[in-house]
């Protein structure tokens, strides 16, 4: 680590050369603001934010996961959802505004800055006024203004192609299926990085590397931080068609200890290898190829993910330690087919399929219950690393939908010049279900067949279900555009009956029930 802050630092040097001896030539003035109206049926669990599903008695020596991110109070309680599917559940409706407004500077020598601020809010979080008492209080401004983007870029450094950009920025690849800047849909809080990008642009290829800082472990650790590193490379050496190849490397050096026993616990710990994380490291690689045959067009990618898992690990713990062994291991691929026809409207008929593959080792063999020195493995599907591809608006809000299928038919149209039409049906399944423990249905309870024998289960069912999306834009000018926006979902018995589908398959999707639900979604946006 020390050796790359080395290099981060020259890098701050030689931008700090070339301004020194730039003149400054033109300012930009810039932004952005939108507002959108959410509404989802049958969704999130009442009052939330978790409801346990199956109390922890009923789950001995299974290894299940407590990833319950912000709601550490449920941790130990058992199997818990945020989700319920439920006609008995309050609906979830609000407001939300983005705004933006950014400022670009270019310089001689090929120097520029980029400085962008944003507010991220929904509608009522500010209001200064009681109106019972008319009592005026000052706004809540510490979660109002950010800085967005803040970076200095170089263009042609040393007489080479070489392009330079450090600061706060976004990075998107390829087709944004891996690292967007999760620009749309509910909750667009949007993404940047803090780090260094380098460009060597060419012909007919383009390489790009990077090294981004995720948190900053101070000095209570040596090495307590998380980065995110890459290259990704594109050729376009054959017409309408791109290649691209890409490695990513996550890094969590964070320490994790499952207990702080006395020196001689620690010792015997050390000899038969328990407590003993090392640093997580997430290996992405991967190929993608995209372009177009005349009116055919089509991208398709494939990655693998490998190495050290442990801060999962460390959560599945039925007793006291977890899994200081875990690994990442999965494939994840992505396939989008379309036809344009050359005929009124121009309308274009696609398929899409998606596969993130699961891990589920929740469930116990009958002689692992049995053994008691037997150490339950965690489960690891596919992580989505920084995703700007988004399914649907009830179990993939924060494009986090692993250990799973995905398939979709769809067309897109233009009645009009100002007019976009969007619709298609999508179609999901579970990779790897879970096993609930073995019950008898009595009306819409589930009763236990064997409290205690954590080894007799009962598979879930994969069907999630159906969902059907309507999207309709106005483009009222090139800077004002409408939106709305219909999802119905036909629930599957995979959400009643539950499995670990959602945050990259680490938290469990079922719900009460498997009633359909709706989200509809109104946005208007406009750019200057």
């Amino acid at each position: 680590m020390t050796r790359l802050c080395v290099v981060l630092c020259a890098a701050c040097l030689v931008a700090g050369t070339f301004t020194a001896f730039a003149e400054l030539e033109n300012v930009q003035v810039g932004g952005e603001l939108r507002i959108k109206s959410d509404w989802i049926r049958n969704w999130a669990v009442q009052p939330g934010p978790f409801e346990v599903r199956v109390p922890n008695f009923l789950l001995p020596q299974r290894p299940i996961g407590e990833f319950v991110s912000g709601a550490p109070a449920f941790n130990g309680l058992g199997l818990v959802s945020p989700y319920a599917y439920d006609d008995d559940t309050n609906d979830l409706w609000l407001i939300e505004q983005r705004t933006r407004l950014n400022v670009k500077a270019d310089f001689t020598n090929d120097v520029g800055a980029f400085i962008e601020l944003e507010s991220y809010d929904f509608w009522g979080e500010d209001f200064r006024s009681d109106y019972i008492t008319g009592l005026d209080n000052r706004a809540v401004t510490n979660d109002d203004v950010e800085v967005y983007q803040a970076y200095i870029e170089a263009a042609n450094m040393w007489g080479t192609p070489l392009q330079m950009r450090i600061g706060r920025q976004e990075l998107a690849f390829g087709s944004q299926w891996l690292v967007g800047p999760k620009d749309f849909g509910p909750f667009y809080r949007g993404r940047s990085f803090d780090g260094l990008r380098l460009t060597w642009p060419g012909e007919t290829y383009k390489i790009d590397a990077f090294a981004t800082q995720l948190f900053e472990g101070g000095i209570n650790e040596q090495d307590g931080d998380v980065w995110f590193y890459g290259v990704y490379a594109s050729c376009t050496a054959i017409e309408n068609i791109t290649f691209d190849a890409y490695w990513m490397w996550l890094r969590d050096a964070r320490s994790l200890n499952d207990t702080n026993f006395i020196a001689p616990i620690e010792w015997l710990e050390e000899i038969v290898s328990l407590d003993d994380y090392d640093a997580t490291n997430l290996h992405t690689v991967g190929l993608r190829a995209a372009g177009a045959f005349g009116a055919l067009d089509f991208d398709a990618e494939v990655a693998y993910q490998f190495g050290d898992a442990d801060r999962q690990g460390f959560f599945f713990k039925p007793f006291i330690y977890g899994d200081d062994g875990a690994e990442f291991d999965a494939w994840g691929a992505t396939l989008d087919v379309g036809y344009t026809f050359d005929i009124m409207w121009q309308p274009r008929v696609f398929g899409k399929y998606a596969y993130y593959q699961g891990e589920d080792n929740r469930d116990l063999s009958f002689g692992e219950w049995l053994n008691p020195f037997y150490r339950p493995e965690a489960s690891v599907s596919f992580n989505r690393l920084f995703s700007n591809h988004m399914y649907n608006g009830f179990f993939d809000l924060q494009n986090d939908f692993s250990n799973g299928h995905v398939f979709v038919l769809g067309a897109i149209a233009h009645p009009s010049e100002s007019l976009d039409l969007y619709a298609s049906v999508s179609y999901f399944l579970v990779d790897e279900p879970f096993d609930m423990p073995a019950y008898t249905k009595l009306g819409s309870w589930r009763v236990p067949l064997a409290p205690a024998l954590s080894f007799w289960t009962q598979e879930g069912d994969d069907e999630i279900g159906y969902t059907s999306d309507i999207v309709l834009t106005y483009h009222y000018s090139e800077d004002l555009m409408f939106m709305v926006h219909w999802c119905h979902l036909f629930a599957g018995d995979a959400l009643e009956d539950g499995s670990f589908f959602a945050n990259n398959g680490l938290v469990f999707g079922g719900g009460s029930d498997d009633h359909d639900g709706d989200f509809i979604t109104f946005e208007t946006r406009i750019c200057f």
